[in-house]
């Protein structure tokens, strides 16, 4: 079996599966659940280090339900590797401190013959953070599933509009399988000189302030389930959310899918990594949401 390193652990998380699991078990707990949102099909959640983002992830994983999952999707965006597509990984199972998730390879060789697909070197997918750090939340909460699972993970480029549509129209066919979860793994503004992006509304108050009135009027966009509209956003304010790509592929997924009339996106937690106050400051935000279909 070929395995794919976690090649972040001990730096980006903890690399001690006993550490690892009390700090994933403490954010987990502390979340105060609204069952009005179960079931859910697929989750949005940050991908910083965990000191930074670990908590606000945990607000996705809460409603994962893995009684209903055979399979898990997991979308992140390229960003050491320009591509144009989307990318797959050659391993047959991704590593993490707490165990070995194994990849659908039958899945990926499925997606690798539309020819919509090429093959991650394994120097690009060890590089790669956006999707490692989703695995150990997955293991984790995936350790309460009576079946086996597998996890297809998909290295999301620089697509076109008209690409989010392809790529959304193709995964909506698994959308439709109850059994089939979307981990979509993004990060929300990066602000300050360091990201080249300053945008300042001084009417919403503080720069920090400024910041998340920018990021929940994405939020909003998303939550409308309209691709157009996020894609709109995004052509206003230019907002680094770096994982704006799988989220569009998302949306045109969602738009696609046979329950599209009954489908919902629903932001649970918010967070900065610092509040900006000047334009020598600089911060990350993280957005978690959980992601519904029908029944």
């Amino acid at each position: 079996m070929s395995v794919r390193v976690a090649s972040h652990a001990g730096s980006w998380y903890a690399g001690r599966g006993d550490e690892l699991k009390k700090q994933l078990d403490r954010w987990l707990q502390d979340v105060k659940k609204s069952d009005e949102l179960q079931p859910s099909c697929g989750l949005i959640a940050p991908h910083a280090g965990y000191s930074y983002s670990g908590p606000t992830a945990a607000y996705a994983y809460r409603y994962m339900d893995p009684s209903r999952i055979k399979r898990i999707f997991v979308l992140g965006p390229s960003h050491h590797y320009y591509l144009t597509g989307c990318a797959l990984s050659k391993h047959s199972a991704y590593a993490t401190p707490l165990g070995n998730l194994e990849i659908d390879t039958d899945v990926v060789k499925e997606l690798h013959s539309s020819g919509l697909f090429e093959y991650m070197s394994e120097e690009v997918d060890e590089d790669e953070h956006s999707l490692e750090m989703q695995m150990p939340y997955i293991y984790k909460v995936m350790e309460q599933a009576s079946k086996s699972y597998k996890i297809v993970p998909v290295l999301v480029g620089n697509l076109s509009p008209k690409k989010e549509d392809v790529y959304g129209s193709l995964f909506s066919r698994y959308l439709n399988d109850p059994s089939t979860f979307f981990v979509i793994s993004s990060d929300f503004c990066h602000w300050g000189s360091r990201f080249r992006y300053t945008y300042y509304d001084p009417s919403f108050g503080e720069i920090y302030q400024s910041i998340e009135a920018l990021d929940r009027q994405g939020m909003q966009e998303i939550e409308s389930l309209s691709p157009e509209n996020f894609q709109n956003y995004q052509a206003k304010f230019n907002n680094t959310i770096c994982g704006r790509h799988p989220i569009a592929v998302l949306l045109n997924a969602l738009k696609a899918s046979s329950a599209a009339s009954q489908a919902s996106i629903q932001f649970v937690r918010y967070a900065q990594s610092s509040p900006c106050r000047c334009q020598a400051d600089s911060s990350v935000s993280y957005a978690s949401a959980v992601v519904k279909t029908a029944g």
